[in-house]
């Protein structure tokens, strides 16, 4: 599975717990309402800007299970 492709399958997940549209969540982890709709249509996105979106999700999560066959980032305790 690639990067992207992990990247949609948290944020499809994120979007059916939270009970909300993959552009609801694009703007929530990316402040970017189409960018999830445009990766899964075969647009790209830089690394650094992938991982930021994938450490979001993670300590961002609702109560419910994260993808098992996604690398789920270590949360940073906060001060």
């Amino acid at each position: 599975m690639t990067g992207i492709e992990q990247l949609l399958c948290v944020a499809r997940r994120y979007a059916e717990i939270e009970g909300v549209s993959l552009t609801t969540v694009s703007s929530r982890a990316l402040n970017d309402g189409k960018k999830l709709s445009a990766l899964a249509d075969g647009a790209d996105i830089n690394v650094g800007r992938l991982e930021r979106t994938l450490r979001w999700f993670s300590e961002n999560w609702p109560d419910g299970d994260w993808p098992c066959d996604v690398p789920r980032p270590a949360v940073e305790a906060r001060a």
